[in-house]
């Protein structure tokens, strides 16, 4: 095995390699978010973000927010340099959960302080397959604790309007048995308020009829988890390892929407007011085996893995409509909508390497199945005996199965000290089975493509490394974008999928260079992208001011870029992190008249600073201002959005902590979108109650002392960082 980690090492890197080399590639160190350590590996970002004091009671999503260029809206949105089409992928493998609508209420759930470390992958290579968004990926690596012996971790929270959150999480490793597990709790509130303004245009006569839409809601979250993983050592050769996780989302809500409509001539055509009452729960889970068998020429590894996982997802709405002017087509004041929805994902995968030469060979393959099915009903209830009846325009079952076969091959060869190249080859059959089950629609939709990547390092200096990548994508429509049924989202929005989508093509180039700056870490990306066919919102307005939410080929669109980070001391007790994005985009146009050259364009800077400053040796403090720029989509664009959070640790004993958290401290967390095309123009405008604040304990268990363990202050605390990047990284 030491022989096997000295190849990978002198293959991979162009510096000195850590005391511990990954599972794949060796890392030139790890990026913490909240420390001054900065490196990379030769084809993604590490940000290291266990030590972040914030974790303790964040979120995945608050942590994702954190790391430069990426972004997460309230609704769990994800955009990486203000595109859409982001992968995430847990311990280097897709999971249910991540997949279409459940990949929001995760990310806003599950606990931060389950994560070893964030990777971006803005240029992924041969090993990574294009299944669940086949852009730019984020690997969630989950936490590992090493250290022989006994370890465990026990944060509780209280929050503002009843909120709390708790999470235990323990490691015990001994001999050739290492065991690892969490469980977690949380409950969540969060209000928002909303109004939209449209303006409908007649294309012939240019008349304009305007309408409004005003809402105000309240939504309660709870969440429950746990996760294991067991590995063992058969012998010098092999390791077993099994992971298992479970997690359960719960949401119920009330919301109160006033509509308001007029014709062209000013006169009031539709006013009333809705009640909304909404609950939902969603189950998800994970098993998974891996086996790693050490070959019997040095560096020779192969290693099978397979994940289990599925999603089953119920949510209910009951609605309640009072008419003042009651509009033509209007539906019954009471009905009823269940959503079902049910995501099982298997993936299995096999991943060869070996010396070969001069360099490193590796090569696997992958297949993976994803079944998705949506089942909507919908009903309407008489007022007096309140029985429903089911109403058939707006119920709907749609079935998608999507199947990947892919095989891999790619090299990676150190030409001598300081250049270091990869290049890799990946074919990727796709079958998409297609059953809308109402429409008794069947289709079957193939594809094979081969996907390049190719990778070069260059090491300038002991202090700097230039790097350049390149990679090509293919990103497939998801199931929600393909059902062509129209689903009911409220009175004046509805949405269907399209499902004459051609899958979107990307290319990717970025050079990039890091080095250090006296103390500074600094990292600089020059990137530039170009879409093909790319998949974005397309929207109709239909009779009586409903407006139809779909999906199309908008053409093409490109953006470019500079990326920067910087990571240091100012001072003996003073830290700064910062980075930013400052970008421009421009793309077609759709629904536009095509007035000039039919393109819309936007210059966008995102910035995040963090400014740790160590009090004494007890007490820490820290601000973190966030602000993402504007950002384009198919008919419009949504305007840039600042938040800032602010946090208190001080450590009362070695092992126990208190943490003071303040969200969004200015209270400022919004989405304001604008829609311009030749037949409508939109404004909308949504706040969130987004000021939480918490305050919680974190105590340690287990020795605080030998290499890479947590220092006294633990995860977050005045201590040095825990071990790098933990889990398999890989793709397959």
């Amino acid at each position: 095995m030491a022989q096997q980690t000295r190849n990978a090492q002198q293959i991979a890197t162009t510096q000195p390699a850590p005391k511990q080399a990954p599972e794949q590639g060796a890392p030139l160190a790890t990026v913490t978010v909240t420390a001054a350590r900065q490196s990379n590996r030769i084809d993604r970002q590490v940000y290291d973000v266990k030590a972040d004091p914030a974790t303790s009671n964040d979120t995945v999503a608050d942590t994702l927010n954190k790391v430069p260029s990426l972004a997460v809206d309230p609704d769990g949105n994800v955009t990486l340099r203000g595109k859409s089409n982001v992968q995430i992928l847990v311990d280097g493998k897709p999971s249910a959960m991540m997949q279409g609508e459940n990949r929001a209420a995760a990310l806003n759930a599950l606990p931060a302080g389950d994560l070893e470390s964030v990777e971006v992958i803005n240029n992924p290579g041969a090993q990574f397959g294009n299944e669940g968004g086949g852009g730019p990926i984020i690997n969630l690596v989950m936490r590992r604790e090493r250290t022989p012996g006994g370890f465990a971790t026990v944060n509780v929270n209280l929050g503002t309007s009843g909120r709390y959150n708790s999470m235990a999480f323990g490691s015990y490793t001994t001999g050739r048995m290492s065991l690892h597990g969490s469980i977690n709790r949380r409950h969540d509130s969060r209000g928002s308020t909303g109004e939209t303004a449209r303006e409908r245009i007649d294309p012939v006569t240019g008349a304009v009829a305007r309408s409004t839409q005003s809402s105000q809601g309240e939504s309660r979250n709870d969440a429950t988890g746990f996760n294991g993983s067991l590995s063992y050592n058969l012998g010098e050769r092999d390791v077993v390892a099994v992971t298992a996780s479970y997690s359960e989302f719960g949401s119920d809500g009330d919301s109160l929407e006033r509509y308001r409509s007029a014709g062209a001539g000013g006169m009031i055509d539709s006013e009333y007011a809705r009640a909304s009452s909404r609950e939902g729960v969603s189950k998800n889970y994970s098993l998974g085996g891996r086996l790693d068998h050490k070959g019997s020429l040095p560096g020779e590894v192969f290693k099978v893995d397979l994940r289990v996982s599925s999603t089953d997802a119920d949510n209910d709405a009951r609605f309640a409509s009072r008419y003042a002017v009651r509009p033509s087509g209007a539906l019954d004041s009471l009905t009823r909508q269940d959503n079902a929805t049910d995501t099982p994902l298997a993936d299995f995968t096999g991943d060869y390497e070996r010396p070969l030469g001069p360099g490193l060979l590796k090569l696997g393959y992958k297949l993976a199945r994803t079944g998705n099915s949506f089942d909507t009903m919908f009903f309407n209830t008489d007022p007096g005996t309140l029985a429903e009846t089911i109403n058939r325009t707006r119920t709907n079952r749609f079935e998608l199965d999507d199947t990947t076969l892919a095989l891999y091959g790619s090299y990676q060869y150190r030409i001598d000290s300081q250049w270091s190249v990869l290049g890799g080859l990946r074919a990727e059959y796709n079958e998409l089975d297609i059953n809308q089950v109402t429409s008794g629609i069947h289709a079957t939709n193939s594809s094979t493509d081969l996907i390049p990547s190719a990778f070069v390092t260059y090491g300038l200096s002991d202090d700097t490394t230039l790097r350049l990548s390149y990679a090509h994508r293919i990103r497939r429509p998801n199931a929600g974008e393909l059902n062509p049924f129209v689903l009911y989202r409220d009175e004046l929005n509805v949405s269907s999928g399209n499902p004459n989508l051609k899958p979107s093509g990307t290319d990717s180039l970025e050079l990039g260079m890091e080095t250090k700056l006296g103390k500074v870490d600094t990292n600089l990306r020059v990137y530039a992208r170009r879409d093909a066919d790319l998949i974005s919102e397309r929207r109709f307005l239909l009779e009586d001011d409903v407006l139809l939410t779909t999906r199309d080929n908008a053409g093409d669109s490109r953006s470019a870029g500079i990326e920067f980070t910087f990571s240091g001391k100012a001072t003996q007790k003073l830290s700064i992190n910062a980075s930013g994005n400052v970008g421009y985009s421009d793309q077609s146009v759709l629904g536009s008249d095509n007035r000039g050259d039919g393109r819309r364009s936007a210059a966008s800077v995102t910035g995040r600073a963090r400014f740790g400053y160590q009090i004494d040796s007890k007490n820490n403090l820290s601000l973190s201002l966030n602000a993402t720029g504007k950002q384009l989509f198919g008919e419009g664009y949504r305007k840039p959005t600042r938040t800032a959070d602010l946090n208190y640790r001080r450590n009362l004993t070695q092992a126990l902590s208190f943490v003071l958290n303040v969200n969004d401290l200015f209270d400022s967390q919004k989405i304001e979108t604008v829609t311009e095309t030749a037949s409508l123009r939109e404004q909308s405008l949504r706040r969130f109650n987004g000021r939480m604040v918490f305050a919680g304990l974190s105590y340690r268990f287990g020795s605080f002392g030998g290499a890479g363990a947590r220092g006294p202050g633990g995860p977050g605390g005045a201590g040095r960082a825990g071990p790098g990047p933990g889990g398999p990284p890989g793709g397959g």
